[in-house]
């Protein structure tokens, strides 16, 4: 069903329109400016699905900024400031005394001043590929692209549409396309792009307590992944996901990935180890190969600092791949997750994260295991032979590699994934050999 657009007035008399669907804690999803519009969106099938999919565990909240969409089209001057009075209008309006606040793109420095400003009433930040101020955001593609809205508002429309959701996306960037014609005009998207370049949060950045999530893809060949990177550590204890994918569109691409994430910092996602014993899980397991040898060779400050960064490196992709974290070990960790194609992902993912780090002076190399059954749950550990045998597979890899049980194979059959049989082993605490699988990935 769609969503019932209603309306809102702000301070300044401009009136905004909005939507909720779902149930539960609100989640306010700010526009993306310069292009919104919350009932065409809703008519992309893509983009319905990635709101309906949040909406299962959050109260979504979203609205049209200023002059897009279906609020007020009338001439309108931007700031930064205007953007914070379309949110407050909204959040009074339903009267949401603390809610989580996603913003992308654009409008990230207004959420981060909002954070600032207002710690008592934000429980959560989430920004997906935005920046602290505008001059930090400075792309030759972008920069053409722009050029076109006042040429030639049909080919802008085209190119922006393939610049952000990727070239290889073909229907889906027609919808984007005719997304980006309804949502506003070309003097209107020149108006909201002038504004933008005036945004700075930079200054707030230190002053920010919300519990932060800094999301952006990697393979976004037109945005720094430093952007993302720089912008998380300057925010205090700010999180970071580093997902895979070439579209700054989170509804387009790996969805599951954003969503997981998302879900997983707002505490929705987490599979928690209670439900483990009656569903079925995919365990996961990660070793330093030849941790000891390592830590005597590197001395204690930087061992101990190659330690911090393989747990930071872990526990980004598990963030990102919807994995909960039972245990660390020092050199390994053991976790789960409710989708056998999100931990081969997230195994993928980790060693692609350790190569790229071992290129530095520090070699790292971890050894995974994959197994799936229904462990044993009990005071917050996993017990039982589905562990166990997780455990054996990681034991048995060699740095780098990533290896599977049959079981595992069978789940993604079909998904993409490509592996190579590396015969029968006799695993410790198994009568019968075992058939392991190396599952291959690139750097690249």
């Amino acid at each position: 069903m769609e969503p019932r657009v209603q309306y809102t007035r702000t301070a300044d008399g401009v009136n905004i329109a909005f939507w909720t669907i779902g149930e539960g804690q609100p989640l306010v999803i700010m526009p993306s400016m310069p292009m919104s519009h919350i009932e065409f969106e809703w008519q992309i099938p893509e983009w319905r699905a990635f709101y309906e999919r949040i909406a299962e565990r959050r109260l979504v909240v979203r609205y049209d900024g200023r002059g897009t969409g279906l609020s007020d089209r009338r001439a309108i001057k931007y700031s930064l400031e205007t953007l914070l009075m379309d949110l407050d209008a909204v959040v009074s309006r339903l009267n949401l005394e603390r809610f989580a606040l996603l913003a992308a793109y654009h409008p990230g420095p207004a959420a981060l001043h909002y954070a600032a400003r207002h710690p008592e009433r934000l429980s959560h930040l989430l920004l997906w590929c935005t920046y602290a101020a505008a001059a930090e955001m400075s792309s030759p593609v972008v920069t053409a692209t722009r050029s076109l809205i006042q040429q030639d508002w049909e080919v802008y429309a085209q190119t922006a549409a393939h610049v952000l959701l990727g070239w290889n996306a073909t229907q889906p960037a027609q919808n984007f396309a005719r997304f980006i014609r309804e949502a506003n005009t070309p003097d209107g998207v020149m108006a909201l792009f002038d504004a933008a370049a005036e945004f700075d949060a930079r200054d707030v950045l230190d002053q920010v307590k919300t519990p932060t999530l800094v999301m952006q893809r990697r393979g976004i060949s037109w945005m720094d992944i430093e952007l993302a990177r720089n912008l998380a550590a300057r925010i205090p204890d700010a999180r970071l996901a580093l997902l895979e994918g070439e579209s700054i569109a989170p509804y387009w691409g790996d969805v599951d990935s954003v969503v997981n994430a998302i879900l997983d910092f707002l505490g929705e996602g987490r599979a928690g180890p209670q439900r483990a014993a009656t569903s079925l899980r995919t365990i996961l397991f990660t070793d330093i190969e030849g941790h000891t040898a390592m830590m005597r060779s590197l001395g204690d400050e930087r061992g101990r600092q190659m330690l911090r960064d393989h747990e930071r490196i872990t526990r980004e992709a598990l963030r990102a791949h919807g994995g909960s974290e039972i245990k660390t070990m020092g050199d390994g960790f053991l976790a789960t997750f409710g989708s056998a194609q999100r931990a081969l992902q997230c195994a993928v993912a980790l060693q692609k994260a350790f190569h790229d780090y071992s290129r530095g002076p520090i070699k790292l190399r971890v050894r995974v295991g994959l197994n799936a059954g229904e462990p044993i749950a009990e005071g917050g550990e996993l017990y039982g032979t589905a562990v166990i045998m997780a455990s054996r597979c990681a034991a048995q890899a060699k740095g780098g590699e990533i290896l599977a049980t049959d079981v595992v194979r069978q789940l993604v059959s079909g998904r993409g994934f490509e592996f190579g049989d590396r015969g029968l082993f006799d695993l410790a605490g198994f009568e019968d050999p075992v058939r392991l699988y190396e599952v291959k990935w690139s750097p690249e």
